[in-house]
């Protein structure tokens, strides 16, 4: 099934050209069909492109995958017009009453603030807060991540002494978990982080599991209630050239940065990139819509709040 956006996103004629097949709304809303709903916080400066990434994880599945975008009202984008917010996402306060089968909440450029200190802190975590009772289950990824394992457990984030950038390998720690189903021994992860969690924060938190790790990246996936959240602190999602532009980017600005790690081919900017996290990736989010959000949704998604109630009860 393809997935389902609104009509004119910039996304849609990007991806038709990787053969990617979504839908608009005119043309979905003609299957008889309950869609599975996914709405998308997007935090990241450059929105169209990470609306791109997330629709292209999202639409390689076959089930019906209704995208929505959610914005801010306390903070203003300074990266993409006004008017490309106004048409595709909503405001927090149009979608409060609503419930969603999924929710994925990205990464941030605010990852060297004290969590506190982000101007849009307050408005952030009362989403988090409304995530747990009126979405089946959430990826927070990369300062997402961070930001709500620190808001639900207090677990606090460590700055690197230097940059961690690159593309990572990465083992899983429970290979019967479904989220890993098909997934071989070892897989790959994009990173691009200042700070990082460590092992110790979560050891005397038995709320949090953790799923996957690398000897490089540190903690990668981890989980808490039975998968109603799970945490990334990569980016799977990352097309095959965001690192070399976030490369480029910082090399035209004059600032120290390395070559990215494990991603060039013979670790030279001027080859190539070594694409080997995109089968896993699409496998990940695959995995993600089927066993924790199609799989675990009641079919009216106004008994979410109940979720849990009939699961302690069964």
């Amino acid at each position: 099934m393809p997935v389902k956006i609104p009509d004119n996103l910039p996304a849609i004629e990007l991806l038709k050209k990787e053969n990617i097949f979504v839908m608009s709304d005119l043309r979905a809303n003609e299957q008889d069909i309950r869609p599975m709903k996914v709405l998308i916080l997007n935090l990241m400066p450059l929105k169209i492109t990470t609306e791109t990434d997330f629709i292209r994880l999202l639409s390689n599945n076959p089930l019906q995958v209704e995208v929505e975008f959610l914005r801010l009202d306390t903070h203003m984008s300074k990266n993409t017009p006004q008017e490309h917010l106004e048409m595709f996402y909503k405001s927090f306060s149009a979608v409060e009453d609503q419930y969603y089968d999924g929710m994925i909440i990205t990464g941030a450029p605010v990852e060297m603030m004290p969590f506190e200190e982000v101007n849009y802190w307050d408005e952030v975590t009362r989403i988090f807060d409304w995530a747990k009772k009126h979405v089946t289950s959430t990826l927070y990824i990369c300062w997402a991540s961070q930001a709500a394992l620190y808001h639900f457990y207090g677990v606090e984030k460590t700055p690197l002494a230097e940059k961690l950038f690159g593309v990572y390998k990465h083992t899983t720690l429970d290979k019967a978990n479904p989220l890993f189903r098909g997934f071989d021994d070892e897989y790959f992860i994009p990173h691009s982080r200042h700070t990082t969690i460590l092992k110790s924060e979560i050891e005397d938190k038995p709320e949090i599991e953790l799923l996957s790790e690398s000897p490089e990246a540190g903690l990668a996936i981890l989980s808490s209630r039975g998968g109603r959240e799970f945490y990334l602190t990569g980016h799977s999602e990352y097309a095959p050239l965001t690192l070399h532009t976030e490369y480029m980017r910082d090399v035209e600005k004059g600032l120290e940065i390395e070559v990215p790690d494990n991603y060039y081919l013979n670790n030279d900017p001027a080859q190539s990139p070594l694409v080997r996290w995109s089968g896993h990736a699409n496998l990940l989010f695959n995995n993600w819509l089927n066993y924790y959000v199609y799989q675990e949704t009641p079919f009216d998604l106004n008994e979410l709040e109940s979720l849990e109630e009939i699961k302690r009860q069964n």
